[in-house]
């Protein structure tokens, strides 16, 4: 089985995955929990600084994330044109103007899906993020793909 296909990373599609890989650890979820105990503190007691603080604390995260993001889109030279993937039995191969970087399905950490995406981790911080949008009907057999050569335990994909 072979599936090719190009995705275009863009601000958008990093935010989605950095809000996933942030958000699914466990700092992501503290953070979030003490913000919502400073607004429940400034429920009971009244003192503005506890509503301050929360908000902040909330806010701070996804705002970062979201700057990051656009740095990340406009300082990486390989995001500013499409990546061509193909997906083979023996593993995937990613290219874009020439150069070309290949990895064994045996070394796929890990493989998850947000609500834009489909991300691909080859390690626990970098990852192969598949946009939806640019899959179009190939997003189907992109899920088969990585379902058939990862171990299921891995894979945690919602359609």
């Amino acid at each position: 089985m072979e599936l090719e296909f190009d995705v275009k990373i863009t601000p958008g599609v990093l935010y989605d995955y950095l809000m996933y890989h942030t958000f699914s650890k466990m700092s992501g979820i503290v953070g979030t929990v003490s913000g919502v105990f400073m607004i429940m503190l400034f429920i009971s007691k009244h003192y503005p600084i506890y509503l301050i603080a929360g908000v902040v604390i909330i806010a701070y995260l996804p705002v970062t994330l979201l700057l990051k993001a656009h740095q990340q889109a406009q300082m990486t030279p390989a995001f500013k044109k499409p990546l061509h993937y193909k997906m083979t039995d023996e593993g995937i191969c990613v290219s874009q103007d020439g150069s070309t970087e290949e990895q064994s399905w045996d070394s796929c950490y890990k493989a998850v899906s947000t609500n834009n995406s489909i991300i691909l981790y080859t390690s626990r911080v970098t990852a192969s993020i598949f946009p939806k949008k640019d899959l179009g009907e190939k997003k189907g057999a992109l899920i088969e793909m990585i379902s058939t050569h990862m171990p299921p335990a891995k894979v945690k994909i919602r359609a």
